[in-house]
């Protein structure tokens, strides 16, 4: 007998056998198809995350207002509010949400061209935030990289789910990356190149899993390549970022300027070893050193005082949640939730190489936070709303690729 508690939260699920939709219970949905692999890493990175957090901004007066667990509990709060985001993607499904796709593509435009307007906030060179009252910020870059792959998705796989083709054509891609254009133009205004790079890690994860042409994919891997010499040859990038290309190239140019950072970050993870300097008792982390060290360089903190086997785990956990959404993607049938998953593993998979490789010094400096582990709530929530998605995938798909 089912208990009314299980009629409140329930998804359906595909049946090709007899070409019918059926209602799951809370009991076969959640408990027993969720990926708990996947989302015990995620919690644990995010938990870890936490700890990290503290250790580097305990000391630091000037920003937790006097109270050393300030960061700590925000950063709780942060995980609490994406995991009940998690939660509700998942009820509501990422099949309900394809319906829903032209009112959020929409509200994430809108909030990023707030960004440009006296709203947004400048914070280290890069007005990429939206200023919200109360003392909070919200980066809207954050939810492109939502709403680009589930549009994207949307656009692609509409004709390839009906049955009507095996692949999308050519003017479907024009399309899709009309879609995908407008946001990465706002971004490029901010300017946020951090997050356009991600945009197009998304982008050509999402065209190479639709099955389009390959031509697609090359003309649009040599359009970045001229696109990325223009930009500089024309001047468009700003002071401090031409400084950070700079200093990446050449780390001995300004030790004491821009390659402070990375300098810094090195010295701190080198000092770490194989086991760390123990949990709060990093010397650069202690110091305060490291700049930015509770949300760019966050990292460096698990290097200097975890050492060589925690900074691993935190590799390993990232390995472990990329491992099981790529075998989400893999399992589905339908070419949206296949996309959609895809786009999810690039955007994580290239966000988590670009952050760790810039504390090491092997990728220019760009701002962006390590999934699950930086400070920061836009970044939290989005990181978590991917995961409902990816849940949602493996939840709703044919009964005959359960395992």
């Amino acid at each position: 007998m089912t208990s009314p508690a299980s009629k409140t939260f329930s998804v359906r699920r595909y049946t090709p056998d007899r070409g019918t939709w059926d209602k799951l219970t809370a009991r076969d949905s959640v408990v027993r198809r969720l990926d708990w692999i996947l989302l015990l890493s995620s919690l644990v990175l995010s938990l870890m995350g936490a700890v990290l957090v503290f250790s580097a901004t305990r000391n630091r007066t000037e920003l937790n207002h006097g109270d050393e667990y300030f960061f700590f509990l925000h950063h709780l709060l942060n995980l609490g509010i994406g995991l009940a985001m998690a939660v509700g993607t998942i009820w509501l499904g990422h099949r309900t949400l394809r319906g829903a796709i032209p009112i959020l593509y929409g509200l994430s435009v809108l909030l990023a061209l707030m960004v440009l307007t006296p709203l947004g906030a400048t914070i280290n060179g890069s007005r990429s935030w939206l200023a919200i009252p109360g003392g909070f910020s919200l980066q809207p870059a954050e939810f492109t990289k939502i709403t680009i792959a589930l549009g994207m998705a949307m656009i692609l796989a509409a004709r390839v789910d009906a049955g009507d083709r095996q692949h999308p054509d050519h003017r479907t891609v024009v399309q899709a990356l009309g879609l995908a254009a407008i946001p990465v133009g706002i971004i490029l205004l901010m300017p946020d190149l951090g997050s356009v790079m991600v945009l197009g890690a998304i982008i050509l994860a999402v065209l190479l899993s639709s099955g389009a042409s390959n031509r697609w994919i090359l003309g649009l891997l040599g359009t970045g390549v001229v696109g990325c010499v223009a930009i500089w040859q024309l001047g468009l990038l700003d002071q401090y970022q031409i400084a950070r290309f700079a200093a990446f190239a050449n780390p001995s140019l300004d030790p004491a300027g821009v390659g402070y950072n990375t300098n810094q970050a090195r010295i701190a993870i080198g000092g770490g070893g194989l086991t760390g300097s123990g949990l709060f008792h990093g010397s650069q982390t202690t110091g305060q050193f490291v700049p930015e060290q509770q949300t760019d360089f966050i990292f460096t903190v698990a290097g200097e005082e975890l050492g060589f086997l925690g900074a691993g785990l935190i590799i390993f956990l990232l390995g472990v949640v990329l491992w099981r959404a790529c075998r989400i993607a893999r399992e589905t049938s339908e070419l949206y939730g296949t996309i959609v998953a895809a786009g999810i593993i690039a955007w994580f998979s290239f966000q988590a190489f670009e952050n760790v490789g810039m504390t090491l010094g092997i990728m220019p400096v760009t701002g962006l936070p390590l999934p699950f582990v930086s400070y920061g709530g836009t970044s939290m929530f989005a990181v978590w709303i991917a995961i409902g998605l990816l849940q949602s995938i493996r939840v709703q798909r044919p009964v005959s690729a359960s395992r």
